[in-house]
């Protein structure tokens, strides 16, 4: 087998073999991308099972779309931008259906795994609980552009490289969803004391950041590891 991927080549060459037929360039761009992409479906959307749905469907649509690739972004941005817009198009559907705020607790609740609620302290599993909540009360857009800076740690200018919106646009979605938030989360910044709180990232200060939480899922993409 002619094993001409690996570790040594760059992502936009790993695509570049990928359209000229590779069976496996896709399968390593996956493998080096799906944990971030992962974690901010997870967080975007709330739910592992649409998180799942909305990277695959991701994936399968990059695998298909690889040859309109142009290089004027990396690799990894060009991914989370086709991550963060099928979040979007699920996040806006389960708008429409959704029945009731108990009904997204639940959801968000099946974010702690079980091995995690013995594992990680009480505290620790309500400030996770109490942090997705209060992010799903967010609308979509707010809530993505705050995955990605406040939680995931990108720059603002890479965000908005992701959504596709001028940095003002996403400073802008950003300072909404802080101001959304903060009445919903200051008590999670005070009962610490000065500590600063958990996550802590470099695009975030204490006193304007949301705290980042919530477990990253590493095997949960659908097929994750191998081709899309």
């Amino acid at each position: 087998m002619n094993r001409t991927t690996g570790g040594a080549a760059s992502d936009q060459e790993l695509l570049s073999r990928h359209v000229a037929g590779d069976p496996e360039a896709f399968g390593e761009i996956v493998r080096r991308h799906r944990d971030r992409l992962w974690a901010v479906a997870v967080k975007t959307l709330g739910d592992r099972e649409e998180a799942a749905d909305a990277v695959q469907d991701a994936l399968i649509s990059a695998y298909r779309a690889a040859h309109t690739f142009r290089g004027q972004s990396a690799v990894t941005t060009w991914l989370h931008r086709i991550t963060v817009n099928a979040c979007l198009d699920r996040a806006r559907k389960a708008a429409t259906r959704r029945t009731s705020p108990v009904a997204e607790t639940e959801r968000f609740e099946q974010l702690l795994e079980p091995h995690e609620s013995a594992a990680v302290p009480a505290e620790r599993e309500d400030l996770h609980r109490e942090l997705l909540q209060a992010l799903s009360t967010l609308p979509a857009e707010q809530r993505a552009a705050l995955v990605l800076v406040d939680m995931q740690g990108y720059p603002v200018a890479e965000a908005g490289r992701i959504l596709d919106v001028p940095t003002g646009t996403v400073k802008s979605r950003c300072a909404r969803g802080r101001a959304r938030l903060l009445p919903l989360l200051t008590h999670l910044r005070t009962e610490g004391g000065d500590s600063p709180a958990p996550g802590g990232g470099r695009n975030r200060t204490q006193s304007t950041s949301v705290p980042a939480a919530g477990p990253r899922g590493t095997n949960a993409v659908k097929g994750g590891g191998g081709r899309a």
